[in-house]
Formats: C-alpha cells, structure tokens, sequence
C-alpha cells in the first residue's frame, strides 16, 4: 500500500484527510508543529494519530523535513501560515514558514538529498491568490479589477468597477487561467508554493496538482483561531450572544466548500491516473453573501446577537470571488456534494458542542489590525 507524506496533517485539512487515508489502508506520515493559535484550547499529541509516523515539528526544520518526505509515495504539502489580515503585518514570518519551508522542500526533492520515489505531489494553493477574480462588463465581457480604490472605499462604494471604462461589473466564475493578482502578503506566498511544487512535479515528470482551495469549512476546523474563518467567529460570538460586526455592507461574498468535498477532491488529485500537472479550482461553484451567513448562524442558535455594520474595510480583503469547477470535473471527477445550507447545519451543530474563543479573540486581533492601520474606516 502507498505511503503518504502530509505537511500540516494536524491541521483541519489535514486531519480530515488522514483519516480518510487511513481508513482505506495507507500508510500515513505527517509533519506539523501543532500551533498554538490553533490548537491552544485542543492540544493533539501523537496518541491522536493512532497508525500514523507523527513528526511533531516546524516544516523549516530540513533534517524533519528529509525524515518527513523521504521513501514516501506521495506527497501533500498543507502546512502554511493562513490568514489574510495577519499576514499584512507579520510579513517576514510568513515569507518564512510558507516560502522559504517550501524552497527547502523543492531543494531536497530536486536535488535528491532523500530517497525519493514520489508519484505524486499536490500542493494547497489558495483563491486569494487571484484577488478580485472575473467579473463581467457589459461592455467589455470578461474583465479582471485591480485593488480597489482607497477613495472609493471611504465612501463606502464597495463593488469593483471596470477596469478599463469604470462602469458596474457583475461577478462570474473565476477560471483557473485567469488572471492571478495576488493582494495580501498570504496570497503572495501562496502563489510562490504553487508555482515552486508545480515546478517541482514537472522535473521529476510526475502529477504535480495545485488545489486553489476556496473559503473550506465545517466540523474540526479552529474555533480558536480569530485570523481565519468568519463562521467559528460568527458562531462563537452568535452562541454567546454579543454582537457580530459586519465589514464593509455584508453584500461581499464567498465561495464555501465543505470539508469532505475537499478531502475527496485532494484524495482524487493524489491518486490520478492520467498524467496532470497545473492548478485546479476547489470550491462550492457558488457565492454566499457575509451578511447570509451572519443571518444563517445567528437564526440557527437562536442568538439575540446584534449585526452592526461598522463601516470598515481590510487592507488585503477582496469583494467577490467564486469558483469556475470544469477543470475540476473533467480531471479530478469532482463535484461538490454538501451544499451550504446542509453543511452550515453540519457545522454549527458541531461546534454547538465544542468550545472556543475565535470571537473573544477576534476583538484582540481586530484592534491589533486597525491600530497597524490595516483596517479603515469609510
């Protein structure tokens, strides 16, 4: 049976997807280094991973990383820094864990510092590395917006406006060969380690598939990290009643997929067949407005939470952005299974019964980001 190597499989994707794997008979490494600002309030040791090689440890660590990789058959790597707005003021240490961990990993692959035997490597990429996505003029068709406008956005005009004739555009579908303009420091890094393990797969000739996951949620995800994931902060705050504050008007949207569409979709893309190599849309293929979820969390625990508007912005954030899934279809045989009323009901039924602080800690992180001036108010 195949032996996998998982990056960050402590982590909510991770996780999900090792016991998938060894449910169905795998051999199961992993690599992660338990963070704190997500796991503080759930610590998992090496117990938890019954059947798996746990390496608990940093991904810059090299001689982790040649035991980690080594005489493995395919490799994930999942382990990143997340979260848009940290990433605006923890610049070098995101560059850190995400590129230079993943320069390290591309060096030993390539070099051949380990035994290597990989068939495959898929590498989690993310949607923010398109910043805004497509949108449609209907003058110009298919058109792709730059950052918005500091002016605009301090006048509380939120939607992008074409780029080249400055009239209203629509969202539509992002396709994976659109245009890619990452915005935050995140999205940046998350570009580089899908380019560097793409590079990588295609010089030792093996699948190489980079998943730009969306917005992925559902049970086991953090509750206690406030960077990443409006549901735990909106279910966290909705369940003890305090109001949830609404950026910009609540009409910017998100592409949500739950979480065992991308387990499936990952396993699919690690065990291909066909010879592949490129990026491949994850996501729902459908937009959930902020202020829907907001309404969805708070109706569901019978919260008298308040939504206050408050008028800001985040240096970093995007309006839109849903996902294009043909390629996904037609190569990975993919298509989502749980949509986002029944995995919202999934979800929040979870964490009704596990506990956590991403809301309290929400309000820290929130004043963090504005007293950096990365939050602005209209």
């Amino acid at each position: 049976m195949s032996k996998v190597c998982i990056t960050g499989g402590a982590g909510f994707i991770g996780l999900a997807l090792t016991r998938e794997l060894l449910d169905n008979g795998y051999e199961v490494k992993i690599i992660d280094n338990l963070s704190p600002q997500i796991h503080s309030h759930n610590p998992l040791d090496h117990k938890t991973f019954d059947g798996v090689d746990f390496i608990k440890g940093d991904i810059r660590d090299e001689y982790l990383l040649k035991e980690a990789i080594s005489d493995v058959d395919h490799f994930v790597h999942l382990a990143a820094e997340t979260g848009t707005g940290q990433s605006m003021y923890m610049a070098e240490h995101y560059s850190d864990v995400n590129v230079m961990a993943t320069s390290k990993i591309f060096d030993l692959i390539v070099n051949k510092k380990i035994k290597n035997k990989l068939k495959s490597i898929v590498v989690a990429s993310s949607r923010s590395i398109y910043g805004e996505g497509a949108y449609l003029c209907k003058k110009h068709g298919r058109v792709f917006p730059k950052s918005r406008d500091h002016e605009f956005l301090d006048k509380g005009f939120f939607e992008p406006l074409c780029p080249i004739c400055s009239s209203d555009i629509y969202p539509t579908a992002t396709r994976e060969d659109d245009l890619v303009n990452p915005i935050s420091i995140y999205a940046m890094t998350k570009f580089f380690q899908e380019k560097s393990l793409l590079a990588c797969a295609k010089i030792l000739g093996i699948n190489g598939i980079a998943l730009r996951y969306q917005n992925v949620y559902g049970p086991g995800q953090s509750l206690n990290n406030p960077y990443t994931g409006i549901l735990s902060i909106f279910a966290n705050l909705a369940k003890d009643n305090k109001p949830i504050e609404i950026y910009e008007d609540g009409i910017e949207s998100r592409d949500f997929v739950y979480i065992d569409d991308v387990v499936c979709a990952t396993k699919n893309a690690m065990f291909l067949k066909k010879k592949y190599t490129g990026a491949i849309n994850i996501g729902s293929g459908v937009s959930v407005s902020v202020i829907e979820v907001a309404k969805n969390i708070r109706n569901h625990f019978n919260s008298d939470a308040e939504f206050i508007q408050v008028g800001t912005y985040r240096e970093g954030d995007i309006r839109h952005n849903y996902a294009d899934l043909n390629i996904a279809s037609s190569v990975l045989n993919f298509s989502p299974g749980v949509d986002f009323k029944t995995g919202i009901k999934e979800f929040l039924n979870w964490s009704a019964s596990n506990s956590g602080r991403s809301g309290e800690l929400y309000l820290a992180s929130r004043d963090e980001l504005s007293n950096l001036g990365l939050i602005n108010r209209k």
